[in-house]
């Protein structure tokens, strides 16, 4: 049966797709470095460890478990084993607060939360964590996705995106069939969280299907990523966000390592001038890609011959309308609440602005339409952050845009320090989503029929 078969068929929405896609291969082939080498064989002793646990505290087929882990082995243990369990994985980005989980749990209902009970290490990619169980007297949901996800955090406005094993499997067959990403083999050096959708499949999955080496850096740091890149002789993919350039171009190597084959980025635009330096000091490729939470991997040109623009990924339909881009999706990615305003009749909106050439395929993407930002390939609803700020005490009006940075421009009660809004909003608000930069009118300016403006220069030269 081949994986487009095995795709399409009803026992991918089975347990028994972990094994096969997954885990399946020889027990002394090494797929992780982190930084010593665990073979599948050790992998497949942690898998089972955390089905055992999961299970004593409740966890059945049908049932949810949201992970609330930093990037780790626990993390990738507890979530093959919910999906061997036959449950559902809840992935929460383990900076959200307190107040964000339990929002999250009150919407999604998990049976159980696995959550850090201690972290070990600082500035890194990759943590050293022991994982503490908590348990829930919740019913199971009954759902045939595999993965579920928000959007941009978990309270305010944000999306639920649900995604079947099936429509897993699927991504992962696309990355099979593109040219320049790592092969079996090859090691990926992986930089972005394996809670968001390119460390999860382009990374994690992909990964562990091909027989690629899965290497996170000890550290956040330029030099541990090239050091990463030289702890074996076998080629190297390094897979990251834009920010990671400015970490590996801050180096200073006597030599760019050998086994560099390519680096690949995705989440935002990165500037030409940048790739080009890039490509100028490390004499590789720097590819890019474009993809989305609801959908994973869109489009790609990982040997940036085609920059700014990307080539659709195989079986992946692209359209332009009214300058926005829209993606062929049998069915809408979104649970519960419908989001009626995102998909209609096949067609996914993905609220990027963009265009498609019809005599090569190419598409270009322009930017964001709505309010959502990428920092640090973390993905922020400026909506939630203002509607979190605008519900606080003393505050009587706010507009928050991405300027350079996330900045609050705020009207206050009289006598209410903006220090009490910082304070207040650091205990609702994960870190990355929090604004940078704060400005406060005394009266805010408003447009004629009364509307708080929303110009970005004009609230510029107010504040100044």
């Amino acid at each position: 049966m081949t994986m487009e078969q095995q795709a399409d068929s009803s026992w991918a929405t089975d347990a028994g797709w972990v094994d096969e896609i997954l885990l399946a291969g020889r027990d002394d082939q090494v797929c992780f470095r982190v930084p010593g080498p665990i073979d599948r064989g050790e992998l497949r002793r942690l898998v089972a460890d955390r089905r055992e646990r999961l299970t004593a505290a409740g966890l059945r087929p049908g049932g949810a478990a949201a992970l609330r882990l930093p990037p780790s082995m626990a993390y990738v243990a507890n979530l093959l084993a919910i999906w061997q369990l036959g449950a559902q994985a809840v992935l929460l980005d383990y900076r959200l607060t307190d107040h964000e989980v339990e929002q999250a749990r009150q919407r999604l209902l998990p049976q159980v939360i696995v959550a850090p009970h201690r972290i070990a290490g600082g500035l890194r990619v990759f943590f050293e964590v022991e994982d503490t169980i908590s348990s829930y007297d919740q019913e199971p949901v009954a759902s045939e996705h595999a993965v579920v996800q928000l959007s941009s955090g978990s309270t305010g406005p944000s999306k639920v995106i649900g995604r079947t094993a099936a429509d897993l499997i699927a991504e992962i067959r696309r990355y099979t069939q593109i040219d320049g990403v790592a092969l079996p083999g090859e090691r990926i050096i992986l930089l972005p969280s394996m809670v968001h959708v390119l460390g999860l499949v382009g990374g994690l999955l992909y990964g562990l299907h091909a027989g690629v080496e899965l290497v996170p850096p000890q550290r956040l740091t330029g030099d541990s990523i090239l050091d990463a890149i030289a702890s074996t002789d076998s080629p190297a993919t390094v897979l990251g966000v834009p920010f990671h350039i400015s970490l590996l171009s801050s180096t200073t190597p006597a030599r760019p390592p050998r086994q560099l084959r390519r680096m690949i980025t995705g989440g935002e635009l990165v500037p030409a001038a940048t790739a080009a330096g890039f490509v100028d000091r490390f004499g590789v490729p720097l590819g890019n890609m474009y993809g989305m939470t609801e959908v994973g991997v869109i489009g790609t040109d990982l040997d940036g011959s085609h920059r700014p623009s990307v080539r659709p990924a195989p079986g992946i339909t692209v359209r332009a309308r009214d300058g926005e881009l829209q993606i062929a999706r049998a069915a809408s990615p979104y649970l519960g609440q419908a989001v009626s305003d995102r998909w209609a009749d096949g067609w996914l909106r993905t609220r990027d602005a963009g265009t498609v050439d019809e005599a090569t395929g190419l598409v270009t993407i322009l930017g964001r339409l709505d309010s959502q930002v990428t920092i640090g390939g973390l993905q922020v609803d400026l909506a939630e952050v203002e509607a979190s700020i605008g519900a606080l005490p003393g505050v009587v009006a706010a507009v928050v845009l991405f300027d350079e940075a996330i900045t609050a421009y705020l009207q206050l009660e009289p006598g209410h320090p903006v220090e009490d809004v910082e304070a207040r909003l650091a205990t609702q608000l994960a870190r990355y989503k929090q604004p940078q930069v704060y400005q406060v009118f005394d009266q805010f300016p408003r447009t004629t029929t009364g509307k708080l403006v929303r110009d970005r220069a004009l609230l510029r030269e107010r504040a100044a």
